[in-house]
């Protein structure tokens, strides 16, 4: 069996795509798409370089409809080519993705539910401003341990945001409750703790805000029966049921990511090979740490990564 691993926030890049679109009329006419429904170049913001075009990028409302733009130009190709998987997964906004891949929801509807989405994450970071941080090393029943004592001692709360793989979990919140988690977990025995740039506390309680708004867009969104089934983030579990989807993907945004959960249950369901579909690297190596090296993982988010899974 083949999983599709569709990338989050984290995985984009300055010129992402634009060897696709260069290259496969397929893709092309996924980014076109994109723009149009957008009535904007998000196409000109993923292909440019330099620091400006970065700086644009890595701004919330655009990072996620660009990340998404470029998973399912990948997968246009890899489609048009008879390449196709039988359970799929996303990564927080690669959940969107894959579903969309997988024929739950329309390119255009899910663009414009996942521009939306990035621009209610970045208000719930003004809203009520947050971090995160990156704990290494440290066993997740601890660090949940560690979580809790640090928001019951008051002035905030922190959660277990990503549970990425067995040694990577990444927590979430008021910025003086990671701090007081941060310190703890160094204290319980995590080889490292890593402060991370980004712009809201996401996949915590302090995403409220975007949750609420986000209600009144999946209320109306179209979601149809996923050709394959999607383990979803916050259940580690395969569904194909569309009210199910519409549900967790509104609950996604305040619970954690149980990806390493869900590479072990893709594993248990008989996946032996796991391809990564658009932006970046990050889920195969995420795939090897949870199942093991000789895991087989293959990438296909750039010209000669799908010329060469073609071939």
């Amino acid at each position: 069996m083949v999983a599709f691993l569709f990338p989050g926030q984290g995985s984009q890049y300055t010129g992402m795509a634009a060897d696709l679109a260069e290259r496969f009329p397929e893709a092309r006419e996924v980014v076109d798409r994109a723009d149009a429904a957008l009535g904007f170049s998000l196409s000109e913001i993923m292909f440019s370089d330099g620091d400006e075009a970065a700086e644009r990028l890595r701004q919330t409302e655009n990072t996620q409809p660009a990340l998404y733009v470029h998973s399912l130009a990948a997968h246009a190709v890899l489609a048009a080519r008879g390449l196709s998987c039988d359970v799929a997964a996303g990564h927080s906004l690669g959940e969107w993705s894959a579903l969309a891949a997988m024929g739950a929801v329309s390119l255009e509807d899910g663009l414009l539910a996942v521009r939306r989405r990035g621009e209610l994450m970045a208000q719930a970071g003004d809203v009520r401003p947050g971090t995160m941080a990156a704990v290494l090393g440290l066993d997740a029943a601890d660090l949940e341990r560690v979580c809790q004592q640090a928001s019951d001692a008051g002035d905030g709360v922190v959660v277990p945001a990503n549970y990425n793989d067995p040694g990577q979990i990444v927590i979430s919140g008021d910025r003086p409750a990671v701090g007081r988690a941060s310190e703890a977990a160094s204290g319980a025995g995590a080889r490292r703790v890593v402060p991370l740039p980004v712009s809201g506390a996401f996949h915590s309680p302090l995403m409220a805000f975007a949750r609420e708004g986000l209600a009144a867009t999946l209320e109306t969104l179209e979601i149809s029966k996923p050709r394959v089934p999607v383990v979803l983030n916050v259940t580690a579990g395969p569904t194909t049921d569309p009210e199910a989807i519409r549900e967790k993907l509104l609950e996604q945004l305040t619970a954690p990511v149980r990806w390493a959960q869900s590479l072990e249950a893709m594993s248990g369901m008989g996946v032996e090979r796991f391809v990564e579909v658009g932006a970046g690297k990050v889920l195969s190596g995420l795939a090897k740490r949870t199942l093991g090296r000789r895991t087989e993982t293959a990438t296909a988010g750039t010209a000669s990564d799908i010329e060469a899974l073609a071939a």
